[in-house]
């Protein structure tokens, strides 16, 4: 008895945030049959889309977890929604780059460059992690980014995208926060406590606004969907995610946007993540 309680809790609580609402009307048909054929097919199309003639390990060892993962990432995720195969396979990386699952990101690498990602666009969605994740873990990926580039002979290093200097960058760090998040930084800035300011404020606004933000080779657009996506696979996050949610909305980006990089996501971090994000998304996003 005590365990339907604890079951019944749980799900009200995933009803309570909005996530389950996109299923309602769907009926279970629409998942069977025909439509599981073509499920198979389009897993294959796609697969060779992006990853070639590249198989896992698992293909041999584990086909039907192997099969598993390729009909639903290729065979559903990436036919559905409103982003292209490139935001798809930066979204990818940045994926494994939270979760430091780095096994995949020579392939993820040279299946963002299939798909038509260019090294400039590869390179800063990883620098862009750094602020989020850190930097050993940032660097850690940026290794095998490198050894995927040299196999396919990419020149090292890639022209510089740095727009600031030591004198500018806090500044221009600051302008990019407000376009992203408005006049509320000039309340945080001015909230910070003494002895807490320079992480509120020197370094969130200088180094991750500054340094980063700023740079060349992605808009604004794609490096928040992209800070959203990382920040959403760290789990435990929510009240940044919550702020970045509402930080795409003012760069642009459109609500389903954001559930569609998280359908990208699942396959990566899982349900309990991908629910916490999209309960976020739901609860800042109430009009849609």
């Amino acid at each position: 008895m005590r365990l339907k309680c604890i079951v019944a809790a749980s799900l009200a609580a995933v009803m309570a945030t909005g996530v389950l609402a996109p299923l309602r009307g769907v009926s279970a048909e629409g998942f069977n049959g025909a439509e599981g054929m073509d499920r198979i097919q389009t897993a294959e199309k796609n697969r060779q889309r992006f990853l070639g003639d590249t198989r896992t390990s698992l293909a041999q060892t584990d086909p039907e977890l192997a099969a598993m993962r390729e009909r639903l990432v290729y065979g559903e995720i990436v036919e559905r929604g409103t982003l292209d195969a490139r935001q798809r396979a930066l979204i990818t990386l940045v994926a494994l780059v939270a979760g430091q699952t780095l096994d995949e990101m020579k392939q993820h690498t040279e299946a963002a460059l299939r798909v038509g990602a260019t090294p400039l666009e590869i390179r800063e969605s990883i620098y862009q992690c750094a602020p989020y994740v850190g930097f050993p873990r940032t660097e850690s990926a940026l290794r095998l980014v490198n050894e995927a580039f040299a196999e396919q002979g990419i020149t090292l290093p890639l022209q510089a995208q740095g727009t600031v200097t030591e004198e500018t960058r806090f500044r221009d760090g600051v302008a990019v926060q407000k376009k992203i998040f408005g006049e509320a930084i000039d309340k945080m800035h001015a909230a910070a406590a003494e002895g807490q300011r320079d992480i509120m404020v020197n370094y969130l606004s200088a180094f991750c606004f500054g340094d980063i933000y700023t740079r060349g080779g992605l808009d604004l657009k794609m490096r928040e969907l992209l800070t959203f996506c990382m920040i959403s696979a760290l789990g435990g996050c929510e009240a940044q995610v919550r702020a970045h949610v509402q930080g795409n909305a003012a760069v642009g980006n459109s609500k389903q946007n954001l559930v569609d990089a998280l359908a990208q996501l699942l396959p990566y971090i899982g349900f309990p993540r991908t629910l916490n994000a999209l309960g976020c998304v739901n609860a800042v996003w109430q009009d849609s």
